[in-house]
């Protein structure tokens, strides 16, 4: 099953959001999470919004477990562009671009590696029943130790 949830209009530069995006992307959620609470960017903010946003809704419409969660795609793209102006020498003026984001994050659940109830009783009872013996490992001989050769002391 995949939850996705998006966050469109960010005030934020893309270029600044996928260094974040790139940090987490295919983290366990709260492995995700809690590496972005300490991250000194300030685009991780908006992405730590949006990942719990995508786990609210996973929980809430999908009746999933945020610990079998993990972060299977995480994509910022472009949005739109303010372009402005700034006044500059001579009477001249410089553009300035005001750039957005579109942030969009696709969560998936970990498939279960758990082993059927039925099965695993099957192999506890042939452990229990096989009860191997003791078995010590040989220990190696140590290597000798060469004595340095001292060098005669001259005169």
């Amino acid at each position: 099953m995949e939850v996705i949830a998006k966050a469109r209009f960010i005030k934020m530069s893309p270029r600044k959001i996928r260094l974040v995006a790139g940090l987490v992307r295919g983290m366990d959620v709260g492995a995700a999470l809690a590496q972005l609470r300490f991250y000194r960017k300030a685009a991780a903010r908006p992405v730590t919004k949006l990942i719990d946003s995508a786990v609210a809704n996973a929980e809430h419409n999908f009746k999933l477990s945020s610990g079998n969660l993990f972060i299977k795609a995480i994509t910022v793209d472009g949005g739109p562009v303010m372009k402005r102006w700034r006044a500059r020498a001579f009477g001249r003026a410089a553009p300035l671009k005001k750039r957005s984001s579109h942030i969009t994050v696709i969560l998936a659940e970990r498939a279960a590696t758990a082993v059927p109830k039925g099965a695993a009783a099957a192999v506890v009872k042939t452990e229990k029943a096989k009860t191997p013996a003791k078995v010590e490992k040989p220990v190696k001989a140590a290597k000798p130790v060469k004595a340095a050769k001292e060098k005669p002391a001259k005169a």
